[in-house]
């Protein structure tokens, strides 16, 4: 395709409510954030399946980078639902559209869709740009016109716009009449610097929309922690285009954050912005892309994070073992989410029985058993464990009590790790173990980058051949905790473990006096419970 062509439109879009994904260009501005065009690739995929309307891939031009995700997005990415946007800025100052080397750029992109970012406050237009005020409407109705006759569909971000109609309402609004006169099919008003509250927002989108009679849009950084709020808030004053960001990425501390902006506007308020069944699909798109960044997700994210909709008081799980809706404003499923319920030493029966009946471990009616449950979570979580994040070790305490045995696929004997500091500064880690299993007994001896490290592979050379399930175990998580001391200048170690077998994760706990004992113990839990996951029936 030349730059003076038009795209083939092959996918129409519902023009009545827009939602317009940046998370590939301002989202990518987040500190910690570095993607790759196969990144990039990956995540415009995620999206499209997710159903938003445009995806905005960049600045092609800007950087090589860009241009070649737009170059390999048009050859490999077939669009489902979303359009492809390019991101540039209007023409420079004194010279012409048509010979401006960076849209022309915008055009050999192919993208059908073109976000041009214009001056709307008058002093960065004098300081930034150096140049007239009459001189920046000329750039964005030369830009705009001349993108329309290339036939590319154009949008127009109007940076800095309410901290410009602050200073000078005026020639702010005279910004968005350019770019709506010239063609501009929506004009997005950029809190770019964060620092709206949502009542103000409201009031200058009512204002603007009523002077202009422009389509217009909203793009809402979060420095206020308001910006999903200022974009609802748009919304109720008449916007119909959002610009929000994957997981809230963007620069310094984000944009508005595409997954409660969506959510809200089809759960709260009753509009149709996504394909129907999309929205069940939202947590696993949200921790995706998360992956995909190499962020860890936000646990506490609205809607999508695994404590969402996690509950741990008992006098919540009382009310949501009558009605869930008591403490839950909606179904987690609506979402692709679930319900988590939270073991503590706030912990009541019905934390216990609704607990058991997620891991499957059916109690009944016995409130005797549950009695018992509850006793033992809060006389271990007095001597430092914590179930809330260990579900592994909380199984496995249940079924014990459940079950009137504790699950023993080995029985220990003896462990110890010794650490010897070298004359030449390095340093070695042996581990040894003594089982039983199954009747024999097993002396096994490794060793590791770290004492937990020489346990853990020791545990796992004397067990293996005798459980060969054990060989797709890995650990994954390791964290450490001293606990305040609680008899003179004794202190207590917590240690949870993350473990994998390549289809699912679960944590276990240790406590003991030292973090070789503690992490012995939540490993002991790790094995044991992986052998649970597994299927295999514990010796007699």
């Amino acid at each position: 395709m030349t730059a003076n062509e038009a795209p083939e439109e092959s996918h129409r879009v519902d023009d009545t409510f827009h939602v317009f994904d940046t998370t590939l260009r301002d989202g990518a501005q987040r500190e910690g954030i570095n993607l790759t065009v196969a990144d990039k690739l990956t995540i415009a995929r995620h999206l499209d399946d997710f159903g938003v309307g445009f995806i905005e891939g960049g600045w092609p031009g800007a950087n090589p980078r860009d241009t070649e995700f737009f170059a390999r997005a048009k050859q490999e990415i077939d669009f489902k639902n979303a359009q492809l946007v390019a991101f540039g800025a209007t023409r420079r100052p004194g010279g012409s559209a048509a010979t401006d080397p960076q849209v022309k750029a915008l055009l050999a992109s192919g993208a059908p869709v073109i976000t041009l970012v214009a001056k709307s406050h008058d002093r960065h237009v004098e300081l930034a740009l150096r140049t007239t005020l009459d001189e920046n409407l000329e750039m964005v109705r030369d830009t705009v016109s001349y993108l329309r006759e290339q036939g590319r569909r154009v949008f127009v971000d109007c940076e800095h716009f309410f901290d410009g109609y602050r200073a000078n309402p005026e020639y702010a609004k005279s910004v968005v009449r350019a770019a709506s006169d010239s063609g501009a099919d929506v004009v997005i008003l950029c809190d770019t610097n964060g620092g709206m509250l949502p009542a103000q927002i409201q009031a200058v989108v009512a204002t603007v929309l009523a002077d202009t009679g422009a389509r217009l849009g909203i793009h809402a950084q979060d420095d206020t922690g308001c910006a999903v709020a200022n974009t609802l808030a748009a919304v109720d004053a008449g916007a119909t285009h959002v610009q929000c960001t994957a997981n809230g990425y963007g620069e310094r501390v984000g944009n508005a954050n595409l997954f409660p902006v969506v959510a809200a506007l089809e759960l709260k308020y009753g509009m149709k912005v996504l394909p129907e069944g999309a929205l069940p699909e939202m947590t696993r798109i949200s921790h995706a892309i998360a992956e995909v960044v190499n962020l860890t997700p936000s646990t506490h994210q609205p809607y999508v994070g695994v404590s969402a909709f996690a509950h741990k008081a008992g006098l919540h799980a009382s009310a949501i073992k009558v009605d869930p809706d008591l403490y839950q404003h909606i179904d987690p499923g609506l979402v692709g989410n679930r319900i988590r319920m939270l073991v503590s030493d706030m912990a009541g029966r019905a934390s216990i029985e609704l607990k058991g009946k997620e891991l499957g471990v059916e109690l009944g009616d016995d409130r005797e058993l549950v009695g018992r449950v509850v006793a033992r979570v809060k006389e271990r979580e007095l001597k430092g464990y914590t179930y809330e994040a260990a579900d592994a070790s909380f199984e496995l305490l249940l079924r014990a009590e459940a079950e009137g045995r504790a699950r023993k696929y080995f029985r220990v004997e003896s462990w110890r790790a010794i650490v010897e500091d070298r004359p030449d500064g390095t340093h070695a880690n042996e581990a040894t173990v003594k089982l039983w299993a199954k009747g024999e007994r097993i002396v096994a001896t490794a060793e590791g980058n770290g004492p937990v490290n020489a346990l853990d592979r020791a545990l796992r050379v004397g067990l293996e051949r005798i459980y060969p399930q054990l060989a797709k175990l890995e650990l994954v998580d390791y964290k450490v905790r001293i606990l305040e001391g609680r008899h003179g200048t004794d202190s207590t170690t917590r240690v949870l473990i993350t473990t994998t077998d390549g289809a699912g994760e679960w944590a276990t706990v240790g406590v003991a006096t030292n973090i070789i004992g503690a992490s012995w113990g939540a490993l002991e839990d790790a094995y044991t419970y992986g052998l649970l996951r597994a299927g295999v029936e514990p010796p007699e």
